[in-house]
């Protein structure tokens, strides 16, 4: 790392109190000077940082830039923080995550954005991304990884982790709508895409890119007209308990660790109990035509069960359809 990114690695660590620059030049082994002149070049990047004299430098508590340097106190032991790309502005997340993983990125890289420009959901629907409000990330994953059955779980995996994430370190208790969308207080807080890189020679599944949008604290006014009944934040009323950085490690600690191991039927129950439509009438969207039907249940590879109003019960596959509640 830099000596600026090393600073603030220090600064993040010890968020809220002061740090002398005697002790910065000390630990960094440079001088007082080189301290102060990049002390100001992250005030230039927009950090909040106060000098007090004979107490030394404080990087504010509200300041919440995303970085690798502000992850750390929050990552696990495991991570691997060369696996970790942390950018101001990007076209799509998942975009650069493909384009990585076509070059060789190992398992476990994790592209994160500040700002998406051209956001992508399911279907290729546009996903609001705009700056200083959300974390936009996508995940390098390969299927060997993982203990599931189907890498369509991986879809479900990804939303139980981010409702674990949220619930560890907030008072937030979010919900799940199949297949990939978590809300809080009635609204849509967070999307899920998963795209597959396929081997051409043999046909099977090389990677998984998984795309997480979360809403972390975007005003209600800043969302396109058309999405601003149904689209909210984690913290869109109250002032947000932790920084994006504390909650993107927490959800690579729980997607990428590799000190844990997955029980399929255990994530399964944890998404199952999540699902806030099961018992509910819905809309099912993309067959032939539109039908109504109950909700009743997750089968064991993920899909939704429902019964019709003639007694059939279908099991609804990822990517097929789409369902509106009534």
């Amino acid at each position: 790392m830099s000596t600026k990114s090393f600073i603030l690695a220090l600064l993040e660590k010890k968020r809220g109190q002061s740090i002398s620059g005697e002790y910065i030049a000390e630990q960094l082994n440079i001088s007082r000077n080189a301290v102060w002149k990049a002390i100001n070049e992250l005030k230039k990047d927009g950090y909040k940082i106060s000098a007090v004299t004979n107490k030394g430098y404080c990087l504010c508590e509200d300041n919440d830039i995303l970085s690798v340097q502000g992850m750390i106190p929050y990552l696990s032991p495991d991570s691997i923080l060369e696996k970790i790309f942390v950018y101001d502005r990007l076209e799509s997340t998942n975009t650069t995550a493909k384009d990585m993983a076509v070059s060789g990125a190992e398992h476990g890289t994790v592209v994160i954005a500040d700002y998406q420009t051209a956001g992508k959901g399911r279907y290729g629907r546009s996903f609001h991304s705009p700056p200083n409000h959300g974390i936009y990330m996508s995940f390098v994953l390969h299927p060997t990884h993982f203990y599931f059955s189907t890498p369509t779980l991986i879809t479900a995996f990804a939303a139980v982790s981010v409702c674990e994430a949220i619930e560890a370190i907030s008072d937030k208790t979010p919900r799940i709508k199949w297949v990939n969308d978590v809300f809080s207080n009635g609204k849509k807080i967070c999307g899920i895409s998963s795209e597959a890189i396929t081997d051409f020679e043999s046909g099977g599944i090389q990677w998984i890119v998984a795309g997480i949008g979360i809403n972390f604290n975007t005003p209600a006014t800043d969302f396109p007209e058309d999405l601003r009944k149904s689209a909210g934040s984690l913290f869109e009323i109250d002032k947000p308990s932790v920084t994006r950085n504390h909650l993107a490690s927490e959800v690579i600690n729980r997607i990428v660790s590799s000190g844990i191991e997955y029980n399929e039927k255990e994530m399964l129950e944890k998404y199952k109990q999540r699902m806030f439509m099961l018992g509910k009438m819905v809309l099912v969207i993309g067959a032939a035509e539109p039908y109504q039907a109950v909700a009743v249940d997750i089968d064991d590879i993920g899909r939704l069960v429902v019964k019709k109003d003639n007694g059939e019960l279908l099991s609804l596959s990822f990517g097929e359809i789409s369902i509106r509640g009534i």
